[in-house]
Order: structure tokens, then sequence, then C-alpha cells
């Protein structure tokens, strides 16, 4: 069985590796008639799309998921509406290919610039989510880069019912069909093989569980954009506008919970912890919110609040728990979230400028905000039209990544006959 993975992973390389190179030279227009024809095969596929998620949603129940997988297992009519719109948006997206910047003459008489590339070929490793499927199809496309998707079992009949659809537009389109494969098999060796494919495969783009993550990192011998997990914190300040900060503590945590950008931990000064924390525990209650609180948190809000261990403020709960640690100023609270977060969102709500200024600065994030919920840290929310993903790396993209993300840029030289003395 080894065997035959490896000859079809091998294949899955190749052909898209030849995709990639149609994809390079690809034009915008060609590349949005493209995603247009995608966006009508979407249509017309609806009733058997959310058709195919059903049999996964119930499959998964019997499987005794748990909540926070349902919940990014389930395509509803609405994220169905939401899926197309995204794509929608990816097609009004500037094309990033071929621009050339930062020209400029050189001593020599050579000019000298850089122009934005696909980077070719990128794998993606998904769990849950059905809707990444075409995001990161949609994203990758536009960028003229090809993508192997590999998808969750989970999700398996979902991601195929969205790739039948996908692969219909490209036909339509003229655009090769295998500039977008899905992987169509469960066996976990295929993700073995894919990230080990540095001659077919230039990014591997993970986004699932921490262990997925991790494993991943491990493994991989081609480069990978990730983040391990979203333990996001809300910051409420000694100057904090509390009729702001109720709704937006209330916003960060409930709106979704099987979210990377949801909040885990809120962190509240002391100078307003007594007024404040009566009033969001209410809230939060209201939502069957279990909070898990330091001690000063627990003298201010009764016993029925858990007494939170280490291990609680590293934790990203994606689930109905929260955080909550009384700290003496902005210094702690800082301090707090570089030594515990995962450097992926983090708020504080202020109305003290040069406070909110050194919140921006000192926040080692890839998102960081001032009065506004971590649930902004999305690349439909960002602008991008979709992302494919979050990184809280350093080097190459950072924070939602999309269609920019998905590029890099080389060097080029305009010459009229120069040769170097």
């Amino acid at each position: 069985m080894q065997q035959s993975i490896e000859q079809y992973m091998q294949t899955v390389g190749q052909q898209a590796r030849q995709a990639s190179r149609v994809l390079a030279s690809a034009s915008t227009e060609s590349k949005n008639n493209a995603l247009s024809a995608i966006y009508t095969a979407l249509q017309n596929s609806e009733a058997a799309i959310l058709a195919a998620n059903q049999m996964d949603m119930a499959k998964a129940h019997s499987n005794h998921l748990d909540s926070a997988l349902l919940d990014r297992l389930e395509l509803t009519p609405a994220r169905f509406k939401g899926m197309l719109q995204g794509l929608k948006d990816v097609i009004g997206l500037k094309d990033p290919i071929g621009e050339i910047t930062d020209m400029a003459y050189r001593p020599t008489g050579i000019q000298l610039g850089k122009m934005r590339v696909p980077l070719g070929v990128v794998g993606m490793i998904y769990e849950s989510r059905p809707n990444v499927t075409l995001e990161a199809a949609s994203l990758a496309l536009k960028s003229g880069n090809a993508i192997i998707l590999r998808g969750g079992s989970e999700a398996l009949e979902s991601n195929q019912a969205i790739a039948a659809a996908i692969q219909h537009g490209l036909k339509a389109s003229g655009l090769p069909e295998n500039s977008v494969q899905v992987i169509n098999t469960a066996d976990r060796a295929a993700v073995g093989q894919l990230i080990t494919m540095p001659e077919y495969v230039d990014v591997i783009v993970p986004r699932g569980g921490k262990g997925l993550i991790e494993r991943i990192t491990e493994e991989a011998r081609v480069p990978v954009i990730k983040h391990l997990d979203g333990n996001c914190h809300v910051y409420v300040e000694a100057q904090a506008d509390l009729q702001k900060a109720l709704p937006i503590a209330l916003n960060a945590k409930t709106h979704r919970y099987g979210v990377c950008n949801a909040m885990e931990t809120l962190l509240v000064d002391e100078k307003v912890a007594e007024e404040f924390l009566p009033s969001i525990a209410e809230l939060y209650a209201e939502k069957q919110v279990e909070l898990r609180g330091c001690a000063e948190t627990r003298r201010i809000l009764g016993g029925h609040v858990v007494t939170a261990t280490e291990e609680d403020w590293y934790t990203e709960y994606l689930g109905p728990i929260l955080a909550i640690k009384v700290v003496s100023g902005i210094d702690e609270a800082i301090d707090h979230i570089n030594k515990y977060g995962s450097h992926h969102t983090d708020a504080i709500i202020t109305e003290n400028y040069s406070l909110a200024r050194k919140f921006l600065t000192t926040v080692d994030s890839s998102s960081v905000m001032i009065n506004a919920s971590t649930r902004f840290a999305d690349g439909f929310e960002y602008g991008l039209g979709a992302e494919i993903g979050i990184s809280t790396d350093k080097i190459h993209a950072r924070g939602p990544v999309g269609l920019e993300g998905l590029t890099s840029q080389k060097w080029i030289v305009f010459g009229d006959g120069q040769i170097r003395h």
C-alpha cells in the first residue's frame, strides 16, 4: 500500500509542477476567468456540496468529534454564501504577479529592480473546515501557484464535492485542471509524502490542531508557513472605556469558539477590575462560559470561578472556557502576553494614546489591535479576500497570509551591453 501511495503522490507532484509553469505566465484575465467559472460551478453544485457535508457531519457525530471540530466542519447555507463571497473578493483583488518595484540605476548603467513572482507549488494540509479548500485554491490560482490540497478524513466528502466544482471551472476556462488537486485518500502516508517532495512542492501550509502542525514542522523537507496555536489576549487597561470593553471582550471570546483568533485569556487592570469583572462575568454566564481566574479574580467574582493554573495561561481552549488575570498595569500585561501567548493576535482596550502605542510596539504578535476584537485577525476582514492561513513566523509572511504571502520577489536587471570590470 505504501508503494502505491508513494507513486500516487509522485504523480500528483509532477502534475502540479507542470501546471505551475503554465500558471506562472497566465494573464490576470485568464486567472480571473477561471475563478469566475469556478464560482458558477460552485453555485450550480450547492445542493450536492451541502449534501456531501451532511454526510461528513453524520459520520463526525457518530465518531463523537468534539464541538469545536463539528463547528469547523459544518457548511451551512450562510457559510456557503460566505465562501462564494470570498471567491468573488479574490477575483476583485489586484493581481500581484509581475509587479516591478524599486527600480534604480546603478553607476555602471544597469537598471535593476524587483519583480513579484509565484512561489510555484503550494502544499496545503488542513483539518475540518471544507471552506479552506476553496479559499486556498482561489488564492493559489490568483497568485499563479498550483496547489495540492490534503484535507482531513472527517471532511473527505465535502472536499471532494468542492474539488469537483473547481475542476469543472478550470476545465471550462482552459487553465490546467491539475492547477488544483485534492488528495483523494485519507491515508496519512500521503501527508508524509507531500511534505518531503521538495522537487515538486515549494512551500507547505498546515492548518489544524497543534499536534498536526508540530508533526509537519518536525518532518517537512519543504519550507513551512504556520502558526502552532492561537492563545489570544484582550487587555482592559485602566483608562479603557468600559462601554467599549464589554462588547469587545464578549465578542472576542464568544463570537465563535473553535477558531484561532478567539480570545483565550482576559487581562484586566487592577484599577478597573472591581467595576469591570462583575459586568463581563454576567455576560459570560449568559453564554455559559466557564471562567478560570487568578486569586484576585476569584475574590471579586466569588467561588464559582475555577482557580486558574499555570497551564491555563498557556492554553488555547477552542471552547467556552476563559482564563482571567488581574494585572498591576501595562507592563505586567505585556510581559504576560509575551511569555504565555502564541504570537497570534492580542488587543488592548484603552483611551490612552501613549499606552496604546507602547502596546503596539512591544507586544510580539503577528496582529496587535487597539480597541477592537481579536476576531478581526482574518484574511477576509483584512481585505485579503481570503486567507490560506496565519503565520506567526517572522520570515517571509506574518499574520493572515493572502495573495502577497504566496509570492516571492526576484531581482531583475536591465542592461544595454554593460560588462563588469
